[in-house]
């Protein structure tokens, strides 16, 4: 786990730098945000498997914000739009990403409890934002370091590619501090 936790962190630093608006006019900041995108996805293949073969991938992450999409093509239900577990895949694995790249590796996110309501078929594509605000940050960083575990809760709004809000999830995550001891 080592040299995961050192990759994950090297990558956060390297995605942190990037500027998430470079475009191709900038062609060396844009090669640096799309490598760096490509890396997250990667570890988020070797950790989780099961994500990069369903099509999920994280458009864009920094420091207290990650977009994600999960892809119609292979995730059709039996009347051809996106199937229920796609939608939880897109909803879940963010958090971890968001919590692993704020909190650093040092800090292991684990789903405690996760909802979805389920508004209107998605017939395309489907992407979700999440925030944590610095102060919400520092107040996990502050209970984990104290207590060993911190709890946090994020919302999502699933959109399809017209705009449409198909789905809301309310994940409650916790995250525990790796190597914590309580103090006697």
């Amino acid at each position: 786990m080592a040299i995961i936790d050192n990759l994950i962190g090297a990558t956060g630093q390297w995605v942190a730098s990037t500027d998430p608006k470079a475009t191709l006019a900038s062609p060396f900041a844009w090669l640096k945000k799309t490598g760096g995108y490509a890396a997250v996805n990667k570890i988020i293949g070797l950790s989780i498997p099961f994500a990069p073969r369903n099509n999920f991938s994280v458009e864009e992450v920094r420091p207290g914000y990650v977009r994600a999409k999960i892809r119609l093509k292979g995730n059709k239900n039996h009347f051809g739009s996106l199937y229920a577990g796609a939608y939880f895949l897109v909803a879940e694995i963010p958090g971890g990403v968001l919590t692993l790249f704020d909190l650093g590796p040092s800090y292991t996110p684990i789903l405690k409890e996760m909802t979805l309501q389920f508004l209107q078929p998605a017939n395309s594509d489907v992407t979700v934002e999440f925030t944590l605000d610095p102060e919400t940050v520092a107040a996990i960083l502050a209970d984990a370091d104290e207590t060993g575990r911190a709890k946090f809760s994020l919302e999502g709004k699933l959109v399809d590619e017209e705009g449409n809000h198909v789905a809301t999830s309310i994940a409650h995550y916790r995250v525990r501090k790796k190597g914590f001891k309580a103090e006697a």
